[in-house]
């Protein structure tokens, strides 16, 4: 029975360290914010690369968002990626350059990014911009992130918010919007208040050149995102997290395609903290780089509902198992975890997500942890390993 007391308190500590960090990220974004707006040089040079996967049906939108925001000299550039629609003619229709890569072998974001810089390395850009294809830009959203970036020489992140389709949203989809919301907004804001470095989104997303070239990104990575990221914060390009910069889009309407998403990014951030988060805390803490070891123990923060699931099965387990003479202790740091966890989603609603999801939405979030419990099973069993594209409405 020590033995087994010993194992539960060690899991439970592993489950209360994120959770601590959940939590810190939460009380930091609640402190007020030193707002500083940079200004880019005038001779700032910019191109915004998009990588477009038979996107034909909204690629105009997202053009139309980033073209009123170009200056003179600023370059638009769409990389067609195995294409089998008209992507090119309607991109390269709406002022766009666009090139083409046909290549069915290395299928994946990483190999059009790679591809896309590639051509622009020829003349390249102070800054160069990623947004994905189905994106809008906002309001003075590319010169902001642009002169974050340029000022800092540091990659920088737009606040990037997914929202549930305006048609009929349900349940589940609010949900995701308000756990949406706690990922994308909270937390690398309260970091930030520490001068942390954050993950990177996936879009919207700014790099002065000579960061950008020094990292390989020709691979299918399913979360090709957070390992730019972490390669970057390891050559000392941690990003850096701008929140006047906003860069949205939406759900897809079809449950059956927001869950195929859903599983390729969380399968993905899972695999990342098993192969990553360890090695980056080691490699941080040796070097004695706060950047690193903030990068890790952010990384190591499981999905929001996963993280609610586990810390549900281990009060129960840890309660159980006081019934056959086990140590109340992992009960007690279970205890504290759930505490912890409870206050913070609950601030995080109080100040972020009752514009998204009511109270009684809210109340209902139990149900949503409960539906995400097949996903994770098939990251045990059934993980989803490469790239596929999430398909549009």
């Amino acid at each position: 029975m020590i033995f087994l007391g010993v194992l539960l308190a060690v899991l439970a500590f592993m489950l209360l360290i994120p959770t601590l960090v959940l939590g810190l990220q939460v009380l930091l974004a609640l402190l007020p914010g030193r707002k500083v707006t940079p200004v880019a040089a005038a001779d700032c040079r910019v191109a915004v690369l998009i990588p477009a996967h038979n996107e034909s049906s909204g690629i105009v939108a997202t053009l139309d968002s980033l073209r009123p925001q170009l200056k003179s000299g600023d370059r638009l550039l769409v990389v067609a990626d195995n294409c089998s629609d008209d992507t090119a003619r309607i991109a390269a229709e709406n002022g766009a350059e666009v090139i083409e890569r046909n290549d069915s072998t290395n299928r994946g974001k990483g190999f059009a990014l790679d591809f896309g810089i590639r051509h622009l390395s020829a003349n390249p850009p102070d800054i160069l911009v990623i947004v994905d294809a189905d994106c809008l830009t906002g309001e003075r959203a590319l010169e902001k992130l642009v002169a974050h970036a340029h000022y800092h020489d540091r990659p920088t992140q737009a606040l990037y918010l997914m929202q549930a389709p305006n048609a009929d949203p349900g349940l589940k989809s609010k949900v995701a919007e308000f756990a949406w919301i706690v990922k994308n907004r909270v937390r690398p804001s309260g970091f930030a208040r520490l001068n942390l470095p954050c993950q990177l989104m996936g879009t919207g997303m700014a790099f002065p050149w000579d960061a950008i070239t020094g990292i390989n990104l020709a691979n299918g990575n399913i979360v090709e995102d957070m390992k730019l990221g972490i390669d970057l914060a390891r050559i000392g390009k941690a990003p850096m997290f701008y929140d006047d910069a906003l860069v949205t889009s939406y759900f897809p309407t079809s449950a059956d395609v927001q869950s195929g998403q859903r599983a390729r990014w969380e399968h993905g951030h899972l695999a990342m903290i098993l192969s990553e988060s360890p090695k980056l805390l080691m490699q941080g803490l040796i070097a004695g780089r706060k950047d690193l070891v903030a990068m890790a123990l952010d990384l190591g923060i499981p999905p929001l509902a996963l993280l609610v699931a586990m810390i549900v099965s281990g009060l129960a387990v840890s309660a159980a198992a006081m019934g056959f003479g086990v140590s109340a202790l992992p009960l007690k740091i279970m205890l504290c975890a759930a505490l912890i966890l409870g206050i913070s989603v609950v601030a995080a609603w109080w100040g972020w997500g009752r514009k998204v999801i009511s109270l009684t939405t809210f109340l209902f979030i139990p149900i949503y942890v409960f539906s995400k419990i097949p996903h994770y099973f098939r990251f045990l069993f059934k993980r989803q390993k490469t790239w596929n594209r999430t398909e549009r409405d």
